[in-house]
């Protein structure tokens, strides 16, 4: 690979062929597979997207958020909307659907900005059940606690129906790993890493800390709400409880930290790590959450890190380099005038 690819992307060629080589085997799935499987990547996908997102939040710019659960609620209820109120079509809903906590993220973020670590975590959780009980409220057109269905989804066959939901959350997925990569590559990766370190000496040095954590915040609650959408259009029925539980957030937290926070490739670790264990201790009931929260607690105490960070720790390896370097020629050119 060139140095000016290496400069502007920072992927080694072996790991673009990795990645090529995945995506083409998640898309050829329809073609061997039943719709269990890929029902499950459905889930997966939608899994990795939320978990990208809060990693944004808390591992790049620091904003530790238990709230995540509100985009979700409002995504999945927007598909509804969308599709069988507005007659819109219903895949094309779900992209839509992130509209409306992008537009909501905006109040909502001029109020909990001017809260501080763990009073700001607070306040995420206070405004997720806000919007849960302004959607149970609603007993007439949301119908209340009892929820809603998507009806959108008998007007297509439940084969094409599942293909075009596997195509689309393949997208989702993906695309939420290309976004946060794309950012922390960008000025603004920059700027996240400042305000993440220390938000008064980034200020000191002229960014605009504001600015950075209001786009991070709506676009997490944009895309977070695209993945709710997603995820009730595998699901097919929505009802406040689900929509907007914290389990939400509490299954981010902790594919995050098993897997590695403030690195994109943790997210991806922890999903599938997270999907397995969560299969093994499905016939433990609740007891399954406090499973998962003792495995978080001994993950952090051993491996504070994460899986990825021991790998890279390990092996050296970077799937997905967030740093920054100069192109070789550069380098040597200013040895040249230091030289001089």
């Amino acid at each position: 690979m060139s140095e000016t690819m290496r400069y502007f992307f920072g992927i080694e060629r072996r790991w673009i062929v990795v990645a090529i080589v995945v995506v083409a085997g998640l898309l050829s799935v329809p073609l061997w597979a039943g719709s269990f499987t890929m029902r499950t990547i459905v889930e997966l996908m939608s899994l990795l997207a939320i978990a990208q997102m809060w990693n944004l939040l808390a591992g790049y710019a620091g904003l530790v958020s238990v709230g995540q659960q509100a985009w979700i609620g409002l995504g999945g209820y927007a598909l509804i909307v969308f599709a069988d109120d507005l007659g819109v079509n219903m895949f094309v809903a779900v992209l839509l659907a992130g509209l409306i906590p992008l537009v909501l993220s905006i109040p909502t973020a001029s109020l909990l900005f001017r809260l501080q670590g763990g009073y700001f975590a607070i306040g995420t959780w206070v405004v997720a059940e806000v919007f849960r009980l302004l959607v149970s409220s609603s007993t007439t057109w949301l119908k209340g606690g009892s929820g809603r269905t998507l009806n959108a989804a008998r007007l297509l066959d439940r084969t094409s129906r599942e293909n075009l939901t596997y195509f689309l959350a393949v997208f989702i997925g993906v695309g939420s790993v290309l976004l946060v990569y794309y950012l922390v590559r960008s000025k603004t990766g920059l700027g996240l890493s400042a305000v993440r370190d220390s938000e008064r000496a980034a200020k000191s040095l002229g960014v605009n800390t504001y600015r950075i954590k209001l786009l991070v915040f709506v676009v997490s609650a944009a895309v977070t709400g695209i993945a709710g959408a997603l995820i009730y259009l595998n699901l097919l029925r929505i009802t406040p409880s689900a929509a907007f539980g914290v389990q939400w957030t509490a299954y981010m937290i902790f594919i995050v930290v098993i897997g590695g926070i403030g690195t994109i490739e943790g997210p991806i670790i922890g999903t599938v790590l997270f999907s397995f264990i969560r299969e093994n201790l499905a016939n433990f009931g609740e007891w399954s959450f406090i499973l998962l929260g003792a495995i978080a607690v001994v993950m952090m105490l051993v491996a504070p890190q994460g899986i990825w960070g021991l790998l890279k720790q390990r092996f050296n390896w970077q799937l997905f380099p967030a740093h920054r370097f100069l192109p070789a020629r550069v380098l040597d050119g200013k040895r040249i005038e230091e030289a001089r």
